[in-house]
């Protein structure tokens, strides 16, 4: 990229799950997309509503935004995906990693989810590692960041990085690895590529949950501040100190509340498995005996 180019972001903080969804458009054509998208799921009472992309839609609207693409950074395992509301409402194709294929195979059979496919083919386009695409004049760049998912990609978009699930905020560390197909050495790999971007590379994360003694949520930090202060990979810890603090950590961690929700959904590109016989929509729960 020879000069720099200017980025529109906006966030949505969505503080039942921590997500933050991220409004982004070439201020020059006022082309856009949105990365991450929340669909609002109350799991005692299996209702969803959209308060959330519908915040989303009105600030595009309001700023003469013309959405055209929705960028999933990997299949969420903490909130169901608005993705689909928000292509019914403005046409966006939906985009994930390829590796999106990996997560489907492992998890059809946990939900015997015979409709799903298994090739991707229920999101409009899958990247590849490097893949070139554009936001009106933008130019944005996929990074293949896998670890807390096999399939997770960041989205380099000027001088901004969307890291999904890959890291936090410097001063609360990294994603967990330990979900089935996760990596912790590949994730300490994925995260050096992040890193070894230009300092004032601006890093926006997908969750933020406020690390002890800090008061207020926050979401964007630097690759400068992350090799300096993020308390798990900052600049002199290897990989094998990494893996064995990853490992120990995950070892303490609950499941996430919306687990078999989200992943059963949002493999589906955000929508709910097919209706039954009445009509309905119906969530599978697993259900494991202790040993």
């Amino acid at each position: 990229m020879t000069a720099k180019q200017t980025v529109g972001i906006k966030a949505f903080f969505d503080e039942a799950t921590n997500t933050v969804s991220y409004l982004v458009w070439d201020p020059a054509t006022m082309q856009g997309a949105v990365i991450d998208p929340v669909l609002d799921y109350d799991f005692r009472s299996g209702k969803a509503a959209f308060s959330s992309p519908d915040e989303i839609l009105a600030e595009a609207e309001k700023n003469g935004v013309k959405i055209a693409q929705v960028l999933e950074t990997h299949a969420h395992a903490d909130h169901l995906s608005g993705a689909p509301y928000i292509k019914l409402k403005t046409g966006a194709k939906v985009s994930i990693g390829e590796h999106i294929r990996d997560v489907q195979r492992i998890f059809r059979p946990v939900f015997n989810a015979t409709d799903i496919s298994g090739d991707g083919s229920e999101f409009d386009h899958l990247f590849k590692d490097g893949e070139r695409f554009a936001i009106g004049k933008l130019e944005g760049e996929v990074i293949f960041t896998p670890g807390h998912t096999p399939a997770c990609v960041s989205y380099k978009i000027g001088d901004a990085v969307f890291v999904g699930d890959t890291m936090f905020m410097p001063d609360y560390g990294t994603a967990r690895a330990d979900f089935p197909g996760g990596d912790a050495n590949a994730l300490y790999r994925s995260i050096q590529r992040i890193l070894a971007l230009p300092p004032e590379t601006r890093l926006f994360m997908c969750h933020d949950y406020k690390a002890p003694g800090r008061d207020h949520y926050a979401w964007e930090t630097t690759v400068g501040e992350a090799r300096a202060r993020n308390i798990h990979v900052h600049e002199g810890v290897d990989e094998s100190d990494f893996v064995e603090m990853r490992k120990a950590r995950d070892a303490t961690l609950a499941a996430p509340l919306l687990l078999l929700p989200s992943i059963q959904v949002n493999i589906r590109a955000g929508k709910f498995p097919p209706a039954e016989s009445n009509g309905v929509h119906y969530l599978k729960v697993p259900i494991k005996m202790a040993q």
